[in-house]
């Protein structure tokens, strides 16, 4: 109540179970119970906000005014569904601990939810419907207090590779060059030569650039470093390289750093600390904000051990295929662990973009036209949008150019 209430509408509420001080109280108040006492605000309960553990729930999508909603109350309630056990069952991730078959990297696979069988993980609905009951109450209590939020914008660059040719060591280069001359890639060949002359020529290395266009357009920005030993999905720059390490130090001045956890870290706690160790003595600040390799998230182990690695926020919430809102909210809450049963100290950020969820679309005016669909559904609940876009996609030679594209949403959504 306190994140629908408090975070989305910016209404103070205050919870009883005393009917005589329900009954007292003078302003705006919702009876949440089976049964509503005189002729109050009444919203009749689900069960499943009482129960405890996890059960596997029989769900009915309905339609409410052309949004999908679930767990319907009956005529007498005020409104025609239970949207707080609603929303508990998306922010939680309730479907998550139900038994799935996971993809090739551990990740609950998005078919299986309930917001792409159903067609609406593209509507931040949780955001949504309580705007709707916002409208409701103001029909019977006109004089409620809200306070409205305002829309915003965060761009993540993701930096699980800095540099495509430059920075990595004697024997990965050479390789790396062997690797292209056998496979007949003359021009990487030619590249790859030009940049151990001229490391600045990197592909990958738009930084600079990136943090001009982030100032330019005034945009939130955070980058997302991978500081990590070498494995088999764990490919960046050596830690113990200096200008590495200087680039890092370089890209903190102007911008948020954290730390894009490794593939490796994601099932030992004991790595995971480490490469946070490893880059706050790079920056000479505290890491607070994480998020992990290919956007691996289990329920609720992920959650626990960022927890014990004294992480505060996460910014893996979402889908690399899909676009949309895998919690079913563009707004950030606290994880609530349902095994057991309380709320953690640790802020989950939903994302809604992920390049690679852009890179199957046919063509730029494609890209645009769900974009700007995301865009107007975010405006009208003055939500977040959060994109993460990779320094390699917008270095490399794609079928799309991926910076005019980048520079396009800067000046296009963070308004």
């Amino acid at each position: 109540m306190k994140h629908l209430f408090g975070k989305i509408l910016g209404v103070e509420v205050t919870l009883t179970t005393k009917v005589e001080d329900f009954i007292k109280h003078s302003g705006a108040k919702i009876t949440y119970s089976k049964q509503p006492l005189q002729n109050e605000f009444f919203i009749r309960s689900n069960d499943l906000l009482y129960q405890q553990g996890i059960t596997d729930l029989e769900i009915n999508i309905g339609d409410w005014d052309g949004t999908p909603c679930f767990f319907a109350t009956g005529e007498r309630s005020n409104i025609p569904f239970d949207v707080f056990a609603a929303s508990f069952y998306l922010i939680s991730r309730y479907e998550e601990y139900l038994p799935h078959v996971k993809d090739e990297h551990g990740r609950y696979p998005v078919k299986d939810s309930l917001a792409y069988k159903y067609n609406f993980l593209e509507q931040p609905v949780v955001d949504i419907w309580m705007y709707k009951v916002l409208d409701a109450l103001l029909v019977q209590f006109s004089d409620l207090v809200y306070k409205k939020r305002a829309y915003q914008y965060t761009s993540i660059i993701d930096v699980t590779t800095s540099h495509c040719y430059a920075h990595r060591g004697i024997m990965r280069s050479l390789g790396g060059l062997f690797l292209d001359v056998f496979t007949l890639k003359f021009k990487r060949v030619f590249q790859r030569v030009s940049v151990w002359f001229n490391p600045k020529k990197d592909p990958y290395n738009n930084f600079d650039y990136l943090i001009n266009l982030h100032k330019a357009n005034t945009v939130k920005s955070m980058f997302f470093f991978q500081f990590a030993n070498y494995s088999t999905f764990d490919k960046n720059v050596s830690t113990t390289n200096n200008k590495f390490k200087y680039l890092i130090k370089s890209v903190a001045d102007y911008s948020v750093v954290s730390l894009a956890a490794s593939y490796n870290s994601f099932s030992n706690l004991e790595i995971l600390k480490e490469e946070k160790r490893k880059l706050a003595a790079v920056i000479n600040r505290p890491i607070k904000y994480v998020r992990f390799r290919y956007n691996r998230v289990e329920i609720p182990a992920t959650y626990k051990a960022l927890v014990d690695a004294d992480f505060r926020e996460d910014f893996t919430m979402g889908y690399t295929h899909c676009m949309g809102f895998r919690a079913g909210t563009c707004s950030p809450f606290s994880f609530y662990d349902i095994h057991l049963e309380s709320q953690q100290p640790i802020k989950i950020h939903p994302f809604a973009v992920h390049n690679y969820s852009l890179i199957t679309l046919k063509n730029e005016k494609a890209i645009f036209k769900k974009l700007d669909a995301l865009y107007h559904q975010l405006h009208k609940v003055n939500g977040t949008l959060v994109t993460i876009f990779s320094n390699e996609l917008l270095g490399g030679k794609q079928r799309f150019n991926w910076m005019n594209i980048y520079e396009t949403i800067l000046k296009k959504y963070n308004v």
